[in-house]
């Protein structure tokens, strides 16, 4: 993807977007995150802080379900959240509020590059 796709690819994302995915790859469960296919020329990840604690609870390879824009940057990879509360740390309401106070806001706002 050249620099001119990733900006107008980016320009059209907004935050809570969903997207259907297939978790393709779990490199080091409880470490990074997971990899997760979009069905778009880019790729989708989620962070291991946005997840369960237990990595048991992490969706496997090959799970399909929604995910939420969470955030994109320069990497040219859109930052994901799971939509489903199982795949989602338990406290996921006190991080938010922690961590991203913002986000109930932003959903529906283009994604930006300055936000965090």
């Amino acid at each position: 993807m050249t620099d001119a796709e990733w900006e107008a690819f980016q320009g059209n994302l907004r935050f809570g977007q969903v997207f259907r995915g297939t978790v393709v790859k779990v490199p080091r469960p409880g470490a990074i995150g997971l990899f997760v296919d979009i069905g778009r020329d880019v790729g989708g990840f989620v962070d291991v802080l946005l997840l369960p604690e237990r990595t048991e609870r992490w969706p496997v390879e090959g799970t399909v379900a929604d995910f939420e824009v969470w955030w994109a940057d320069s990497r040219r990879q859109v930052r994901l959240k799971p939509s489903d509360p199982r795949y989602l740390r338990d406290d996921f309401p006190d991080f938010v509020a922690r961590v991203r106070p913002g986000w109930p806001s932003d959903i529906g706002r283009p994604v930006r590059t300055d936000v965090f």
